[in-house]
């Protein structure tokens, strides 16, 4: 193999014949010359998809050193060397040992170079190749989607674009047919049709009504080897949808329609639905209605539900069945959102007549106003008339009305109303000054029908009448000072500026007269004839312990018809005043100043006072209780009070301090004397024995307790019985606590227990029975 020093291009001729190049660069210019070709073999071009049941011969390769020899031996290297493609290493002869597929892989490059088997070195450098498959049509067309979605809009031209389908073929698009598809519809005609190169498909039919059918079907076939027999195919669906225009008008149903309504419906409520019928969609489908014409445009009323599309009619004014029976309105329908590009289909409105029948309710009464207002003078007598209120039966029946004061809006039953005529009259004096204004509400009703009542209001304004006499403002404090100088300054002799007021309202305002009952020598009044008066003095020299308090009469007229007059008196107190006129002190306080006392002296004097009286009366009453007699006055003095000291002394053993007859004198006991203030309730009273000695401590304990009852204020009454509750040393029962009981109760006996009487017969069963048992 011969060394090149410059770069080899390796060119193919058209007969597949490889040259090699030498170009170096000599200036500027390239030199090319031809090398001497080493390899030599045809081009190599293998078919995919061989069947047969050798392998394939590919071609054979031969170096121009090899001598035949044999020595030569040829390697093979590259893609698929050794495993798809075999090379003899004598012959230099190239074999397929695999089916190749172009769509897999169209060509494969290898390397070849020959060696010599006796020394093992290259014959030459290794020469690249490339084996090409060539294609033969094994693979249909296939379509990028095997459903293809798509929408136009109805009414379209023809050849409207509707979508583009797109297939692709494996095979070889460069070599044959193979690969040339082309596109034909099989279904969907003659609606649409296809481009045979493109497979954009189009409308095929003009006036596509979405109304008349909404979806289509197309199939479309892609057909390779140009479309020639023997070619393979493909298909796809496309699912056509025919997209809504507003080319469809409103149309009602009917061309008139028949509503009915109760003529007592109130404004706004729904006398009933109509709808037009509309084929598009969406907002094509879209209306308005509307009342155009007709006698119950005044009454109804027809608003358009966005959800369902309806016309709904309401009540626009309150239907009157007396009046009208039928109303009557022309509707018209339109689309909301209109196409001009339709406009020759017609015009997109419609009309229809609605006929509401007005149906007949039992009505309340009505009034002839909506509220009456009368005005009365206040001083107008009882039995007079204020005003007539007046109703009738709206319906064709026209039942006798009948009225009533509603007694809850005159709870003082001030007004009387004639059931029959509506006249009311007055009850009780009315007075305006405790009320100007009467709100009451008169009701009417059916007289075959009570339960149809209506109600108006009626406002009574009682009218001002001159009957109350102007009187003082306020309560006036007035005083006059001891030193005051008649006419020494046009303002020391003012002592007093007064007003008046006048419940009564006069239309032209209040005005009063100021003048005194009678000529008074110490004081005077000037009427400034603004409603308001002076009171000045008319000597000096007063002095408050001749004279400590004036009282003046003030007469004040009013000027209204007729004319009212008071006299108010005004009281005017004598003070000491300073050098300038200003009060110091007056009447009581004033005298008590003057003797050198203050206000806190005056109310601690009166304090003593009122603690030596309490004192005074306290010692009367222990006083009173001392004087009392003594508790026991007499043997038979014992009555129902009990009293108890509760002392205790030596505890459960002084039994015998309970002894009675101890209690007593010697003088007063009575043997077997019951009580005359009370009923026994023991027949057979119990006789305790006296104790068999003495008990001194008892006597003693008794007489001071006697003494101390005797000399204290605070004993009870003398029909009281003194218990002294004393306890002493000894017991003839000795102790009776459960504690010691196991140990003494065979030493008891208990006969005497059936001495006590039937009270007691139950205990005496228990222990006179228990104590038998024990002996036996």
């Amino acid at each position: 193999m011969k060394a090149f020093l410059s770069p080899v291009i390796l060119l193919e001729r058209s007969d597949g014949n490889l040259f090699h190049w030498n170009h170096l660069m000599k200036g500027d210019k390239l030199v090319l010359h031809r090398s001497k070709r080493d390899w030599m073999w045809r081009q190599f071009f293998l078919s995919e998809e061989y069947t047969g049941s050798n392998y394939q011969y590919v071609g054979k390769l031969r170096s121009d050193k090899d001598r035949g020899d044999g020595t030569a031996r040829y390697v093979l290297s590259g893609e698929g060397a050794g495993t798809i493609f075999r090379i003899d290493e004598k012959s230099g002869d190239l074999h397929a040992t695999q089916r190749l597929d172009r769509e897999e892989k169209a060509s494969y490059t290898l390397q070849a170079q020959a060696f010599n088997k006796i020394t093992g070195l290259p014959l030459e450098p290794a020469t690249e190749f490339i084996v090409k498959i060539h294609d033969i049509n094994d693979n249909e067309p296939k379509f990028t989607k095997a459903v293809y979605t798509a929408s136009v809009p109805e009414m379209s031209d023809i050849g409207t674009f509707v979508i583009e389908v797109n297939a692709t073929d494996a095979d070889d698009a460069t070599y044959g047919n193979s690969a040339k598809l082309v596109y034909s519809i099989l279904q969907g005609q003659p609606y649409f049709s296809v481009e045979p190169e493109t497979g954009i498909v189009r409308i095929a039919l003009s006036n596509m009504d979405r109304e008349v059918r909404k979806e289509y079907q197309v199939v479309i076939q892609a057909k390779d080897m140009a479309g020639q027999m023997g070619g393979l195919s493909g298909t796809t669906m496309v699912n056509v949808t025919l997209t809504d225009v507003n080319d469809s008008p409103p149309r009602f149903a009917y061309s008139s329609y028949h509503l009915s309504t109760y003529e007592s419906a109130e404004i706004g409520s729904t006398v009933g639905r109509i709808k037009a019928n509309d084929g598009d969609e969406g907002e094509n489908a879209e209306m308005k209605y509307r009342i155009v014409d007709g006698d119950g445009k005044e009454y109804l009323d027809i608003i358009t539900d966005e959800t369902t599309q309806e016309g709904v009619m309401v009540i626009k004014k309150k239907l009157d069945y007396e009046s009208k029976r039928v109303y009557t309105v022309k509707v018209e329908v339109t689309n909301t959102h209109q196409d001009p590009s339709f406009s020759d289909l017609g015009p997109f409105l419609d009309t229809a007549i609605v006929k509401v029948t007005a149906k007949d309710v039992d009505e309340p009464p009505v009034f002839s106003r909506p509220q009456y207002v009368f005005e009365v003078n206040e001083d107008t007598p009882k039995g007079i008339a204020v005003g007539t209120i007046t109703a009738w039966d709206p319906d064709a029946t026209h039942y006798p009305i009948q009225y009533a004061i509603d007694q809850h809006t005159d709870p003082e039953r001030l007004y009387h109303i004639d059931p029959k005529n509506g006249s009311i009259t007055i009850l009780k004096s009315l007075d305006r000054e405790v009320s100007k204004w009467h709100n009451i509400s008169v009701l009417a009703s059916e007289i075959n029908n009570p339960h149809q009542r209506s109600r108006v209001p009626v406002l009574i304004k009682v009218l001002d009448v001159n009957d109350n006499a102007p009187e003082f403002a306020m309560i006036y404090e007035t005083f006059v000072c001891e030193n005051v100088k008649a006419g020494y300054h046009k303002n020391m002799n003012l002592i007093q500026t007064i007003s008046a007021i006048d419940t009564d309202d006069p239309l032209v305002g209040h005005k009063f007269v100021f003048t005194l009952s009678s000529m008074n020598p110490n004081f005077t009044i000037f009427d400034n004839e603004d409603n308001t008066a002076r009171i000045l003095t008319r000597r000096s020299g007063f002095n408050r312990r001749e004279m400590s308090v004036y009282y003046l009469p003030v007469v004040i007229s009013d000027s209204d018809y007729p004319i009212q007059s008071s006299t108010s008196t005004l009281t005017i107190r004598v003070c000491s005043c300073d050098a300038t006129g200003n009060m110091r002190s007056c009447s009581v306080d004033a005298l008590l100043l003057s003797a050198g006392l203050s206000t806190g002296a005056l109310v601690a004097i009166l304090l003593c006072i009122l603690i030596l009286l309490m004192i005074v009366v306290l010692f009367s009453a222990l006083k009173k209780q001392r004087r009392k007699e003594p508790l026991i006055i007499s043997k038979e003095d014992v009555r129902d009070n009990v009293v108890s000291y509760n002392d205790e002394g030596g505890g459960e053993e002084d039994t015998q301090a309970f002894d009675i007859g101890t209690l007593r004198h010697p003088e007063v006991i009575e043997s077997n004397k019951l009580r005359r203030d009370i009923i026994p309730e023991m027949l057979f009273p119990y006789h305790r024995p006296s104790p068999m000695k003495e008990c001194a401590d008892v006597r003693d304990f008794i007489i001071s307790r006697l003494q101390e009852n005797d000399t204290d204020p605070f004993t009870p009454p003398y029909d009281s019985l003194a218990t002294y509750a004393y306890e002493g040393n000894g017991s003839i029962a000795e102790s009776l606590s459960s504690l010691e009981s196991s140990v003494t109760e065979g030493d008891h006996e208990y006969d005497y227990l059936s001495n006590w009487g039937p009270q007691f017969k139950k205990l005496a069963d228990m222990y006179i029975g228990k104590d038998t048992g024990v002996a036996n």
